[in-house]
């Protein structure tokens, strides 16, 4: 049995997430891998927004006195040093209805199941002094599972800026339950930049024709867990694809990029794409990404970011080699999307299952086998070659308009940012 991708799973697993050290460990580790296949690759870096927490704290002062475990969200601003004390709200979901005749909170704490767009833009309009957000159910805390740090991303902050802060849904439960009205909040942190990178290789085809396909996974991984599943499956499965194209040449050229810091908002691919115009526009025609695969359990998923000759093209390729697959016609949230959005037909292959957990401290090998690796990795061979040498490409450069306008949702550009009145 071929293990290759299996290994190169396992020495990818620690955690590095986008813009740290280790991150560039594993930027080091696949060229090391692209050498060693005889071909050239290359580092890309791009600037990351970061942050660095300095203080924070969380406690009921009113009518009672807890100590609630918590996290900051990033880039959230901070709180007066010393800290403040604020009325507790819990706006359940944070919709409209749940501010029914309340205009002003500036002297509050507003919780709310789940975090969206529409949500933090409520609570700029109401001017909450912060926010909580809860995470995870009852019996989890922090010795068996740990909280999923994020920060706040460049569209919601466009909405202005409220300090916001994680915590466990047991406590959660707790402050609503025992009707806490007073909470003592702490919160200092820096912002920085950070460098992180992109790994990049490119085979060229044997019939320049003027097109290319673009091949993308990421290799980062959360804060909280070593990415195993997601995604040194599919980093290590993009290694073995090159590994068979730099000994099977295509017709077409292929360009590998190996994505730094996708959980941090997609943001190596966004950086590819910006400084790459001239290939964007006009040579990448096609992109195949992957986010996920190798579990001993399914199902596979194939989702099609284009138009009907896309979602024709990945029913008939499965069809023929009698795979089973769910065909999702709809915007990958992956590496692939930032190609998409330029109009690059895109394919993001995926294997999971509810019996794994991404983001997570128990996204770890044990799902996976060595044996579905190189099955995922021979599937996404056939997918590609068949596009890398057919005469003419299956799909034309483009994007309908329904999914255009799904791209638009997804990159938030129908929603319209609160604007404070001077």
């Amino acid at each position: 049995m071929n293990t290759y991708q299996y290994d190169l799973v396992q020495k990818m697993s620690f955690i590095r997430n986008g813009g740290t050290d280790e991150e560039l460990q594993v930027a080091n580790m696949l060229l090391a891998e692209i050498e060693a296949a005889g071909g050239k690759g290359e580092i890309e870096n791009f600037e990351i927004p970061a942050y660095k927490f300095e203080k924070y704290s969380m406690k009921v002062v009113a009518p009672y006195e807890m100590e609630i475990e918590t996290i900051p969200y990033g880039l959230s601003g901070c709180l007066p040093e010393g800290g403040v004390d604020l009325k507790f709200m819990y706006a359940g979901r944070g919709e409209k209805e749940d501010y029914v005749g309340i205009t002003d909170l500036s002297d509050t704490v507003v919780m709310i199941n789940e975090m969206n767009f529409d949500a933090y833009k409520l609570l700029c309009e109401k001017n909450a002094a912060a926010f909580m957000v809860i995470q995870g159910k009852w019996y989890q805390n922090s010795e068996n599972w740990g909280f999923l740090e994020r920060h706040l991303r460049e569209k919601f902050l466009e909405n202005g800026k409220i300090p916001g802060f994680y915590i466990w849904a047991k406590d959660a439960t707790e402050l609503v339950r025992n009707h806490a009205e007073t909470i003592h909040l702490e919160l200092q942190q820096t912002e920085l930049t950070n460098t992180s990178r992109n790994v990049v290789a490119t085979i060229p085809g044997t019939d320049d024709n003027g097109e290319s396909i673009v091949i993308t996974a990421h290799y980062d991984s959360v804060l909280i867990g070593t990415g195993s599943w997601d995604n040194a499956t599919g980093a290590a499965t993009i290694m073995y694809i090159y590994r068979h194209f730099m000994k099977n040449p295509p017709k077409r050229t292929l360009r590998f990029v190996w994505c730094g810091s996708e959980e941090q908002g997609l943001l190596g691919s966004k950086a590819y794409v910006a400084q790459h115009p001239d290939l964007v526009e006009n040579e990448i025609a096609m992109c195949f990404n992957f986010d996920m695969c190798g579990t001993v359990l399914g199902p596979n998923s194939v989702f099609v970011t284009g138009g009907e000759d896309l979602k024709h093209f990945a029913e008939q390729y499965n069809r023929e080699i009698g795979m089973s697959a769910a065909i999702r016609h709809m915007v990958h949230s992956s590496d692939s999307a930032p190609f998409a959005d330029k109009g690059i037909p895109s394919l993001g292959l995926s294997r999971g299952t509810k019996t794994c957990d991404i983001h997570t401290c128990f996204d770890l090998m044990f799902p996976l086998s060595a044996e579905q690796l190189v099955k995922d990795g021979e599937w996404a061979i056939g997918f590609i070659s068949r596009a890398a040498n057919a005469v003419v490409l299956p799909v034309e450069k483009g994007m309908p308009e329904d999914m255009r306008k799904q791209l638009d949702k997804y990159f938030q550009r129908d929603k319209v940012p609160f604007k404070k009145e001077k």
